[in-house]
């Protein structure tokens, strides 16, 4: 059975024969007789009691399924000892295993817990904010029902097996995490430039959380770049059934991207949500999107084995199309953003501005004084800690609001001031080098990934659109560097030249953290593998006009030593970092 499981949103839950006819009670059965079996575990002893055909190959052939269910119908309604002296039932005897009944109900409860559950609700877009709330209460409410229905389901079978009274009652989380509504968009034009198939996905246009979100992942670390190929692709894509595709349709910034889901990665898509704004149908069904996405598409369309973790052509008419394979290694978020942040930033080099891997905050002091400091540096650079740490300096610090957590983009107004826009509305944050409680703290809108795993992550909203898409001059431009111990005291410097500024900014030297496949003293190139190495040669002379740019204008730009990569300095060094950055705005 796969990890992913899909419900059905547009039905109400009431009767526990919903459950006992569903097809995916008979799917967890199979699979968990399967696990028994291949682990050889003692309570395959009470099973021979439903052999069906001991020498059969398939479960749903060896074992009677329909009894099996029949008899989790019968305990939820009766006592086990009503069940065994009743002439209306054919089980075999019962009260004599009730521990093994039991322990069997626990372990499917739990696999169906351990399942990503999502429920998908068919039906029409709205754009009218009372309808769309409505519409969203009826979705909360089934969810609801389906909740107490397993949970209930659940209680009652074990009530009645177990001679001991249930003392505690835990309100297990056990109804569908995630529910999306979706339908199908009218398209005023082709729009897409893709087959037909593109059109008949369910398009997702409302969200419902059931928090705490938490998924498992396969993997927790993303690996490689991106390699970037001008040459059309979308025109051989093609989805055998476009119903196990779910479409997000999502600004990127300034930018629309369209992003496909393979269903067994809705987790991912899920967390898409938590990060980026959904584009409304308007958009949808009229705009061309500037890059289309790919999640978990077949084999057949990468030419070689490297390419499944990550490929993007580039069509005629400027789309960047990206897609990656459907393997267990690319079951890491990572992917998922760092391929769409790749995207938008081959468009904004294609339109002669520059992106920037990095964090840009609005610091208010209490003094009055403010100031809006970029810190440039790829992951695990130590921007957000430093952030962290300085918006933990409440008796100096009045504010520190987030205007960029990890990527944005550097334009020249007319005034020629450099200003920056941000990506994203969420944050994508590496829970290891975070002071306890950081995340937890907004606990009810967040998404968890591994959260017990090294490199666990969590996912959570910040900000909204029109903030992250206003222009904002930028006062200090910082390099973060994670992996020099400080001396003297020295925690920021600044560049006297371009030259200087620029030789540093390009090595995007780093002390990798484990948040990628990277160990020890790395380089990458403007600290940025997410389009400016694709695209190095145009990216150079942007990223030197924009320089000058800002040194000719006043900005500060030079470099915070943030020893997050220093050993014995990965919880002080932010904090350290931070002070002196207090001192620097408070003494400007």
């Amino acid at each position: 059975m796969p990890r992913t499981v899909l419900i059905d949103g547009s039905v109400s839950y009431s009767s526990n024969a919903q459950i006992v006819h569903s097809k995916i009670l008979k799917e967890l059965l199979i699979e968990y007789l399967e696990d028994l079996e291949e682990r050889n575990e003692s309570l395959l002893t009470f099973f021979m009691s439903f052999l069906k055909n001991e020498d059969a190959v398939d479960i749903e052939e060896r074992y009677d399924l329909d009894q099996i269910i029949k008899m989790l119908f019968a305990l939820s309604a009766e006592k086990i000892d009503e069940i065994d002296s009743s002439p209306f039932y054919s089980f075999p005897k019962l009260s004599d295993k009730k521990d093994q009944i039991i322990k069997f109900v626990e372990s499917i409860y739990n696999l169906w817990r351990n399942k990503h559950r999502f429920m998908i609700q068919k039906t029409a877009y709205v754009s009218n904010g009372i309808q769309k709330i409505y519409k969203e209460m009826i979705l909360v409410k089934n969810n609801t029902d389906f909740k107490s229905l397993v949970t209930n389901f659940y209680r009652q079978i074990l009530i009645n097996v177990s001679d001991e009274r249930l003392k505690v009652l835990r309100q297990l989380p056990s109804g569908a995490q995630v529910a999306f509504s979706v339908d199908y968009p009218q398209f005023k034009s082709e729009v897409l430039n893709g087959s037909k198939s593109l059109y008949k996905t369910p398009f997702v246009w409302g969200v419902v959380f059931e928090p705490p979100v938490i998924f498992y992942t396969k993997s927790n670390k993303r690996k490689g770049l991106f390699k970037v190929f001008d040459k059309p692709i979308l025109k051989n894509i093609e989805f055998d059934n476009p119903e196990d595709w779910f479409a997000f349709p999502i600004h990127v910034g300034k930018k629309y991207i369209l992003v496909y889901v393979y269903k067994e990665f809705l987790a991912m898509a899920a967390g898409l949500t938590n990060l980026f704004e959904l584009a409304g149908y308007g958009i949808v069904q009229r705009r061309k999107p500037d890059g289309i996405y790919f999640y978990g598409l077949e084999d057949k369309y990468f030419e070689k084995d490297e390419y499944r973790n990550g490929i993007i052509f580039k069509e005629e008419d400027g789309t960047y199309v990206g897609m990656v394979g459907r393997d267990d290694y690319i079951d890491y978020f990572g992917y998922m953003k760092k391929m769409i942040l790749t995207i938008h930033n081959l468009i904004v080099i294609d339109s002669g501005n520059l992106p920037i891997h990095g964090a840009l905050a609005e610091i208010v002091l209490r003094n009055g004084k403010k100031a809006n400091v970029m810190l440039m540096g790829d992951s695990g650079a130590g921007k957000s800690e430093t952030l962290d740490a300085l918006n933990r300096l409440s008796k100096y610090v009045s504010e520190v609001n987030i205007l960029i957590d990890d990527m944005g983009s550097l334009e020249i107004d007319d005034n020629g001031n450099v200003v920056a826009y941000g990506t994203e509305t969420g944050a994508f944050v590496r829970l290891d080098d975070l002071q306890p409680g950081y995340a937890y703290s907004a606990i009810d809108r967040s998404i968890f990934m591994n959260p017990n795993e090294t490199n666990a992550r969590v996912i959570v909203p910040y900000s909204n659109y029109k903030e992250i898409i206003m222009p904002t001059k930028i006062d200090y431009f910082l390099y973060a560097n994670n992996y020099t111990k400080v001396e003297n005291d020295e925690y920021i410097s600044f560049f006297e030249d371009c030259d200087s500024a620029y030789e540093v900014l390009s090595k995007g030297a780093r002390m990798a953290k484990g948040t990628t496949a990277e160990v020890g003293l790395t380089y990458s190139y403007f600290a940025n593998p997410f389009g400016a190495i694709q695209r190095k040669e145009v990216h150079e002379k942007i990223a030197q006009k924009f320089i000058e740019q800002m040194i000719k204008t006043g900005v500060k730009v030079g470099e915070i030593k943030t020893q997050l990569g220093v050993s014995g300095f990965e919880d002080d060094g932010p904090v350290y970092a931070a002070k002196a950055l207090l001192k620097l705005i408070e003494e400007q």
